[in-house]
């Protein structure tokens, strides 16, 4: 398996090169040269591999530069059962009204983003213990993504993390949860403005090869393919239980679809990967909250990204990005995988800030099985409410996103799944707006948010960042 660079300009590369690099050095985003594929026979197979087997079977089609043993190794260690107590890892469980949840936030930081990330943590190590190379790595969050990624790299040598998240813009155990932790390679850095103005400076340095190589820059963040591949898995997981009930002779080919609560599309754009490996999903749902460009995409084929001062901030705030990165891999399938053409699109999208599509929007749902919809403050604390009426159960605010969209993309006969974000103990206040009460934190983490909070305020300055990171970088 080789990886290339949507806009052209990357030698074909293997998976453990591009791990290490993140966005392309052309400033493009890296892509597989040749999606793999499996059939209805290899799917079956599966169905019986604990979630650690499954990772393995689906990260290999990827990763084939990596000996199997090896990433078997960290496959085991990434999905153990000190990092996922829960049994299966992935627990899938019925709501009301035909929608069932798939349970994502069982791991160290009780969000979606651990799933993948500690399957980063671990083959990062292994690859930078095998070239003898450290690695500095630099992020932005809006919420989960930074905690993920700081608990599955602290401690680990040869590694160096810089998480930028906007100033004010997270809950407070989200804050708590990153801000807290103490080790010596993390470097929390709060910037004043929106989260893609966090991202913007990712872009950057990411963009100064000079910089970048000198202080061997990585990013985690979704632009890192790794990331999506690790994601891939929990769709075919997801498949393969939402069909275990199914007769062995109507397996091969039955449908399910799925919604994805959505900010930089980098979820959704692995449910697609997962579509194109094989797994029988016929919609993919993009729900959106009141930041909904992607939905405004998706309806209409004209991305307009939206403007710091016009991101607005949001009981769903994970999900408050205005400029999805990953987006960037969809249009060049879309494009027919033309470098040229997606560059000259981003370059129209930099000069006069948005890029028209609409001639094409009709394959989105077509030919791509995506759909989308938007959910606010008063439809989330609705779907929390009614959710927990019925069932007894919590879910969190992006959840309920999901679920309210998910409603209206219903099918008979198609079951349709929703992804879950995070435990709703990390959004205690439009919790208790919906039901009454908090979700229950146990005492540890309750603790959590009383411990002093380690973090570096910064103007919106690539410079300031630039020299940060330049005194701080491991080497």
């Amino acid at each position: 398996m080789q990886f290339i660079s949507t806009r052209g300009g990357l030698e074909p590369s293997e998976f453990s090169a591009i791990l290490l690099e993140g966005l392309a050095p052309d400033g493009g985003l890296v892509v597989p040269a040749e999606l793999p594929r499996v059939d209805a026979a290899t799917l079956e197979s599966w169905r019986g591999l604990d979630y650690a087997g499954l990772a393995t079977e689906v990260i290999s089609r990827f990763a084939t530069d990596i000996p199997r043993a090896d990433l078997e190794a960290m496959c085991r260690a990434a999905y153990s059962a000190e990092n996922f107590p829960t049994e299966g890892v992935v627990p899938l469980t019925e709501l009301d009204g035909g929608i069932t949840l798939v349970g994502l936030s069982e791991g160290p930081t009780f969000a979606f983003k651990d799933m993948a990330m500690q399957f980063l943590g671990q083959s990062l190590e292994y690859v930078l213990e095998r070239t003898g190379r450290a690695l500095n790595v630099l992020g932005a969050t809006s919420g989960d993504t930074g905690s993920a990624a700081e608990y599955a790299l602290r401690g680990k040598d040869r590694v160096a993390v810089f998480m930028l998240s906007p100033q004010g813009r997270m809950s407070a155990f989200q804050r708590a949860q990153m801000y807290s932790l103490t080790d010596d390679n993390i470097h929390n850095i709060a910037v004043e403005g929106v989260f893609d103005d966090c991202q913007n400076l990712v872009k950057d340095l990411s963009g100064d090869l000079a910089f970048k190589q000198r202080h061997q820059l990585g990013t985690v963040n979704s632009i890192n393919l790794g990331r999506i591949t690790a994601q891939t898995v929990y769709y075919v997981w997801s498949w393969l239980r939402a069909s275990d009930a199914v007769v062995p002779e109507q397996r091969a080919g039955f449908e399910v679809s799925v919604t994805v609560p959505s900010g930089n599309f980098g979820n959704i754009l692995s449910g697609w990967y997962a579509k194109q490996l094989g797994v029988p999903l016929r919609r993919l749902v993009l729900a959106a909250n009141e930041n909904n460009v992607l939905d405004d995409f998706f309806r209409t084929g004209v991305y307009r990204p939206r403007s710091a001062a016009d991101t607005h901030a949001t009981s769903s705030p994970s999900m408050d990005i205005s400029k999805a990165s990953n987006l960037e891999r969809f249009i060049f399938e879309l494009v027919g995988r033309d470098a040229e053409r997606l560059s000259d699109l981003w370059t129209e999208l930099s000069e006069r800030g948005e890029f028209d599509l609409s001639g094409e929007q009709v394959r989105f749902a077509d030919e791509f099985g995506f759909a989308s919809g938007t959910s606010t403050h008063a439809d989330r604390v609705a779907t929390i409410r009614a959710v927990h009426e019925a069932t007894g159960i919590t879910i969190d605010p992006h959840t309920a996103d999901g679920v309210k969209v998910a409603r209206e993309h219903q099918e008979p006969g198609i079951p349709m799944l929703v992804l879950e974000t995070a435990k709703p103990a990390k959004f205690p206040e439009i919790v208790v707006e919906a039901i009454g009460a908090a979700a229950p934190l146990p005492d540890d983490l309750a603790a959590m948010l009383e411990l002093p909070q380690h973090v570096t305020e910064m103007a919106d300055d690539a410079e300031a960042l630039r020299a940060f990171i330049a005194e701080r970088a491991t080497a």
